[in-house]
């Protein structure tokens, strides 16, 4: 079949670096192989609290009162069986008979999981909460509490995860060691993963770009008939016929009904363009904008990953900053970044090299937005004039009324990240494939952070 895009191998390499990832911080040691995420019980992820308590999967507990006067929420833990954070939040919504918009969250989880996060609901829903029966989604530790839990407020993610299918070879814990130990000391780029922009359709970024351009049909066209060598063969002929069916009402209602109606944002585009023909622009009105939210941020993160992805290109250090850099204080407490920024090449580098080597400081790069002013970051605007080149990017693009719409002014992130707790759990024969390895660790990771990116360092 002739694809849009044919990636040579179809592996996750190839497409990490359709979006930007290239770089290791461990590449002079080699790889021990293996896959992840074999099964989803092999991809544990539990919410760690703002006030640092790791939450679990079995724990419970019974809910006391809610006294009207105290109380305006109701929040529990949410423990959803290998299933994405949005389609576990609509079954509670519909389950419940309440509105998307009293619901609130942290953050996003790994679909191909087994994950535990608190999730909050304006009201009393205790009662409802106990008698709810969903699939692949359990309820517990009720609350009733006078706050409801924040986009963002949790610290961070504990991880347990397996690696399998790995060779048996000699010295493999030493290895493993090898690496565990590099990773703990230096940390790991801190990209973001394949899930911000589809592990097998890596396009998000590019719908985001045409958002921003205002060119809806091109933005419709990839979200829907754009096809990958890396999706299964019968759907990408499914939105090859989608896509020469657009001029023709009758030809396109005839391809949809082929099409997977699991796929629901892409049913909403196709449907909305089969009641009002060439109306692009509208058919992305029918999308939540918590989707066309994440769409455009997937813009900015590819961005993010090719900047610290072209640093590394130029030979210049991931681990010690150089003379334009920009470094943040990072927080005492959680060791997130902090608006106390400076830059280096003057007369506070003692200062700042000693806060970096103490983990109390950390090189950060700009997420993009229309506030950003990149001559704050001297040495990443000049890697951004070359990829603006490459890209054949216009930088209008973040005059888009959409980045205001959302409120995408632009910040930073820190370009490498440390793992908290990184340990080796166990090494062992492996069940499902024979004369194989599997290995479990644990680690945590800050808010925003990505286990992929990690496990990527581990098997190369």
């Amino acid at each position: 079949m002739d694809y849009n895009y044919k990636f040579p191998h179809n592996n996750e390499r190839e497409v990490e670096r359709f979006v930007g990832i290239k770089s290791f911080s461990t590449s002079q040691i080699e790889g021990i192989g293996g896959i992840y995420k074999d099964s989803y019980k092999d991809f544990i992820v539990k919410e760690i609290t703002e006030t640092g308590k790791i939450l679990e999967l079995k724990e419970d507990r019974e809910p006391t009162p809610f006294l009207n006067k105290r109380d305006n929420y109701t929040t529990f833990n949410l423990i959803k069986v290998n299933k994405d954070t949005f389609s576990a939040l609509d079954d509670l919504c519909k389950g419940l008979g309440i509105s998307k918009w009293h619901i609130s969250y942290s953050g996003l989880k790994d679909k191909n999981s087994i994950s535990v996060q608190k999730v909050s609901i304006q009201g009393n829903h205790i009662k409802a909460l106990r008698a709810l029966k969903l699939k692949d989604i359990f309820i517990r530790s009720i609350a009733p509490t006078r706050r409801a839990v924040m986009l963002g407020s949790n610290r961070g993610n504990n991880f347990v995860i397996t690696i399998r299918n790995v060779e048996n070879h000699p010295n493999l814990k030493e290895k493993i060691h090898q690496l565990l130990d590099q990773l703990k000391s230096k940390g790991f780029p801190n990209y973001f993963g394949l899930q911000r922009f589809g592990t097998y359709r890596p396009n998000s970024h590019l719908i985001g770009r045409y958002l921003l351009e205002g060119d809806f049909k091109k933005a419709f066209r990839e979200f829907v008939c754009t096809t990958y060598s890396t999706e299964m063969k019968s759907l990408s002929k499914i939105r090859k016929n989608i896509g020469n069916s657009l001029n023709n009402i009758k030809k396109l209602k005839v391809a949809y009904k082929s099409f997977p109606k699991g796929l629901s944002y892409e049913c909403q585009l196709i449907e909305h363009i089969m009641a009002h023909p060439g109306d692009f622009q509208g058919a992305f009105g029918n999308l939540s904008e918590e989707i066309i939210n994440l769409i455009i941020n997937a813009f900015q993160s590819y961005l993010f990953n090719k900047l610290i992805s072209l640093r590394a290109e130029r030979g210049i250090s991931l681990f010690k900053p150089v003379k334009g850099d920009v470094i943040s204080i990072l927080d005492d407490i959680n060791g997130h970044t902090t608006n106390a920024t400076y830059l280096y090449g003057g007369p506070y580098d003692p200062y700042l090299e000693e806060a970096m080597k103490c983990n109390r400081g950390a090189i950060i790069v700009p997420m993009i937005g229309y506030d950003t002013d990149l001559n704050e970051f001297p040495l990443m605007k000049t890697l951004f004039e070359q990829i603006k080149r490459e890209e054949q990017l216009n930088e209008e693009i973040f005059d888009s009324t959409l980045l205001n719409k959302f409120n995408l002014k632009g910040s930073f992130r820190a370009m490498m990240t440390n793992p908290i707790g990184l340990q080796l759990v166990d090494v062992s024969g492996d069940e499902r494939y024979k004369g194989k390895r599997k290995l479990k660790i644990e680690f945590s990771l800050n808010k925003g952070c990505y286990a992929t990116m990690l496990l990527r360092e581990l098997i190369k």
